[in-house]
């Protein structure tokens, strides 16, 4: 069997007389996901834990980093008698609460298809982008980087991997009002040039990329965040993944249609001062070739002529 829900399920049904529910089950194959007990064994040490110990109904022995126990001793009487106290608190505090008090243990809620799954945890080599921990230490979950109780879609540009630990601490809460964060991505201007350009080469859902009206070179390419946004460090993230995106492909593209490309130059201009005059964040793409200039060497530091060739200054 190439996986152990098949013989969990089968021992379950085993064990259970040759019937078991659904549940049942589902709980069994619980009981060997690592990650998801990983979960809960920080939920114990960094909340629940802290509060019972400071309520000193808890302690952790002297030198045992594995174990709580209770700071009195009961009688079974007692025992009993406390054990429907905590049951009837439960039962109060799901009906208090009205909701599925678990909603955000579910990404859905609807599960990030296996295929995208595995496209995210490549894009990440493997690693955690947050902390940046191995997924050989730390189980890794694909994320949602704005979240989607906040309104973040099912789309590749807006997921990220984090660790367990990563993103637990990160949430689906903020302080920032989200609920119209799907329309920000919709702003446009009238009267800016590139927000109606009419030729666009390759676009995706947040990105598009076009040729520079007066390139540096031949192939040289401009992409732009399709909301009207000022400069670079205005994006959201899931824009910068999109238009990194858009430069891979346009890379490759560039490459195999033009075997004379032997470099790049990206950069981008943000502000005046810095040399912008389209006000709408454009990163460009800029084809080198062997010979193109006398002494390529510098490169993007000739914003500064004098500083690009830093090896007779």
């Amino acid at each position: 069997m190439s996986h152990i829900y098949q013989p969990v399920m089968i021992w379950t049904l085993l064990n259970s007389g040759g019937r078991a529910s659904i549940q049942d089950i589902a709980k069994e194959i619980a009981g060997y996901d690592q990650a998801m007990l990983e979960y809960y064994e920080e939920r114990v040490k960094t909340m629940v834990g802290k509060v019972l110990i400071k309520n000193e109904i808890a302690v952790r022995p002297k030198g045992d980093k594995q174990n709580y126990e209770l700071v009195a001793s009961y009688s079974s009487g007692e025992i009993e008698e406390l054990k429907q106290l905590c049951e009837e608190k439960i039962a109060a505090y799901i009906e208090k609460r009205k909701v599925d008090i678990w909603d955000h243990r579910r990404n859905t809620r609807r599960p990030v298809p296996g295929s995208v799954r595995y496209q995210v945890l490549v894009n990440a080599h493997h690693r955690c982008e947050l902390c940046g921990v191995d997924a050989s230490l730390r189980a890794l979950e694909v994320d949602h980087i704005i979240p989607k109780s906040l309104g973040g879609p099912d789309e590749i540009d807006n997921y990220q991997a984090l660790c367990y630990k990563c993103n637990t601490n990160k949430g689906n809460r903020s302080e920032i009002d989200l609920r119209g964060l799907s329309e920000d991505f919709a702003v446009y201007e009238a009267n800016c040039i590139f927000c109606a350009h009419d030729e666009v080469v390759v676009e995706n859902k947040l990105a598009q990329a076009f040729y520079d009206k007066y390139p540096v070179t031949q192939g040289h390419l401009l992409i732009v965040p399709k909301r009207h946004v000022k400069g670079y460090f205005d994006l959201y993230q899931p824009e910068v993944n999109a238009m990194n995106r858009l430069m891979r492909e346009l890379r490759e593209k560039l490459i195999l249609e033009d075997s004379s490309i032997t470099g790049f130059n990206v950069g981008t201009n943000d502000g005046v001062d810095a040399g912008q005059t389209v006000m709408h964040c454009h990163l460009h793409l800029i084809p080198r070739r062997e010979g193109d200039v006398e002494d390529p060497t510098g490169g993007v530091r000739g914003v500064i002529p004098e500083r690009q060739n830093y090896k007779s200054s």
